[in-house]
């Protein structure tokens, strides 16, 4: 038995690696990384480690895929009434504008609940935001300031700002959960 807990503990430590290694500064002055949270997943397969500065509720997290033209990229979808909402609502099909070179922003079916939410937020080059007076689900793939109305709800994968930074106009997105 200590040899298992032994092994576990390493597996847990070497995801936590990286994990950590995996985040990005948020902009704040003496920031240097994204703080994360550590907890263990649950039995639905969901991981914790939202980050700070960007006002998502620390818990759970869930990835999603988005599928743009022959281009498919993943999110993880913070654990928050906003999140859990966009989560109820998929799969989506959403027609996406682009606004200021800086962002790909569609409308949602449904308002997502704003209980327990910021009144707004800066959105780093990478986020998922919802603009809650559009009703508006967006990709940030470049800088934007802070503006009200703002929630972060995730986090883009890997290089998925960049390419979608490279996706001309207007787009036709499909969101759906992750399946691995």
């Amino acid at each position: 038995m200590p040899a298992t807990r032994a092994a576990a503990r390493a597996a847990l430590s070497a995801v936590l690696g990286l994990t950590l290694a995996g985040c990005g500064g948020n902009g704040q002055p003496g920031d240097t990384g994204r703080e994360t949270s550590a907890t263990s997943p649950s039995s639905t397969g969901l991981a914790a480690t939202p980050p700070s500065g960007t006002a998502a509720p620390r818990g759970e997290q869930m990835k999603i895929q988005i599928a743009i033209n022959d281009q498919r990229f993943q999110a993880t979808i913070f654990d928050g009434t906003a999140g859990r909402d966009l989560l109820t609502q998929l799969p989506l099909t959403i027609n996406m504008i682009d606004h200021g070179a800086v962002e790909k922003t569609g409308p949602l079916p449904t308002p997502l609940s704003l209980n327990g939410q910021p009144d707004g937020a800066d959105p780093d080059v990478g986020d998922v935001g919802y603009y809650a007076p559009g009703n508006d689900l967006v990709l940030y793939y470049g800088d934007q300031s802070y503006f009200p109305g703002i929630v972060i709800i995730g986090r883009l994968d890997g290089e998925a700002a960049s390419r979608i930074a490279d996706l001309d106009g207007a787009v036709t997105a499909t969101v759906e959960p992750f399946a691995a």
